[in-house]
C-alpha cells in the first residue's frame, strides 16, 4: 500500500554496541544523533541501555544516576544543540526511592529540542527469563517496576507511546496507547540473539498490525561485555506490518518517513479500533458443557 506524496517528518533511529563505560557510550551515540540531526531527522530514538549495559548487578546498580544528574544534563544539551527531540530508551535510574530500596528504574525519557524532560516511563513489565542453557536474566531482582503507563505525547512525527524491551510482549500496553491515541509506538530494546532472531521482528509487526500504529524499535547490537551479545537489527515498521527501515550489523543509522496520511487511511480501510468488544475481554467464565 502507497502513503501520500509530499514532505514527511523524519525519524532516525540508532544502533549501538553499549558497554560498562559511561563516557565511550555517550560519545558514539552523540555521533550518531549529530549526524541524524544533519540529515533531517526531528526525532532521533536511542535502544534501552544507551547509557551503560554493566557486567554484573553490582557494577550496574554502581553507575546508575537520577534523572537530575550530570549524564541526562549532558543529552539535554545534545538536544538543544541538535535542534532534534530524544527518545532515551532505558536509561538506568536511581529514583527518589534508591536510599531505601537500593533497587533502579530502568527509564525511557523523552527529550524536546529545547532539553527539556517531556515524558518519563517506567518499564512495567520486568524481564525474567530463564531458558535452560542459553538465556538467564531476573530483572526484578534489582529493578523496580514502573507504576504506570504514560500517555502518548505529541511530537513532530506524530502521538509518541512509550515503551521499553519486554513490554513488547505484551498487547494490552500497545493497545491501550492506541486507545489513548497513540500514533507511533516505541519498543527500544536490548534483546538477546537467542529472543531476537525467534522473535523480534514477528513481535514487532504484530504489535503495528493490531494498533495501526508505526512502531519503532532501537536496538542494542554485538557484544556488550564479555557475557552479553545483543541481537540488533533496530528497525521502523509502519501500520500495515510493512518493515521500511532496518539497520544493518554493528552500530548505524535507519531513517524512517512518517506518514500520517496514510496511517489514518489504513485505520479507515480496517477500523479494527471501532470493532472491538470491550464488553467482552474480561476474565472468561467457564459456563456449562455444551
Amino acid at each position: 500500500m502507497a502513503g501520500s506524496p509530499g514532505l514527511k517528518p523524519l525519524v532516525a533511529v540508532c544502533q549501538v554496541t553499549s558497554t560498562p563505560d559511561k563516557e565511550l557510550n555517550f560519545t558514539a551515540c552523540a555521533g550518531l544523533v549529530r549526524e541524524a540531526a544533519q540529515r533531517g531527522a526531528c526525532l532521533v530514538f536511542l535502544p534501552e541501555g544507551f547509557d551503560y549495559i554493566g557486567s554484573d548487578t553490582v557494577e550496574t546498580l554502581g553507575l546508575a544516576e537520577s534523572l537530575d544528574g550530570d549524564l541526562l544534563g549532558r543529552y539535554a544539551g545534545l538536544a538543544r544543540d541538535c535542534g532534534v527531540w530524544l527518545s532515551l530508551g532505558g536509561f538506568h535510574e536511581r529514583g527518589r526511592d534508591w536510599p531505601t530500596t537500593q533497587r533502579i528504574y530502568n527509564c525511557h525519557v523523552l527529550l524536546d529540542p529545547t532539553g527539556c524532560r517531556v515524558a518519563a516511563y517506567r518499564k512495567t513489565h520486568l524481564c525474567d527469563v530463564e531458558l535452560e542453557g542459553r538465556v538467564s536474566m531476573k530483572e526484578s531482582s534489582f529493578t523496580n517496576p514502573g507504576p504506570e503507563i504514560v500517555p502518548p505525547v505529541s511530537t513532530p512525527a506524530g502521538k509518541l507511546g512509550l515503551s521499553i524491551c519486554y513490554d513488547l510482549r505484551f498487547p494490552e500496553i500497545s493497545l491501550a496507547l492506541r486507545r489513548a491515541g497513540a500514533e507511533i509506538l516505541t519498543y527500544p530494546s536490548a534483546f538477546t540473539v537467542t529472543t531476537g532472531s525467534a522473535h523480534w521482528e514477528v513481535l514487532l509487526r504484530a504489535r503495528a498490525i493490531e494498533s495501526q500504529c508505526y512502531v519503532v524499535a532501537a536496538a542494542q547490537t554485538g557484544k556488550n561485555h564479555e557475557r552479553r551479545t545483543s541481537y540488533g537489527h533496530s528497525l521502523v515498521v509502519d501500520p500495515w506490518g510493512s518493515v521500511v527501515a532496518q539497520c544493518r550489523e554493528g552500530p548505524g543509522l535507519c531513517y524512517a518517513e512518517i506518514d500520517l496520511d496514510y496511517l489514518h487511511r489504513v485505520r479507515r480501510e480496517i477500523p479494527v479500533h471501532s470493532h472491538r468488544r470491550p464488553d467482552l475481554y474480561g476474565t472468561v467464565a467457564a459456563g456449562p458443557a455444551p
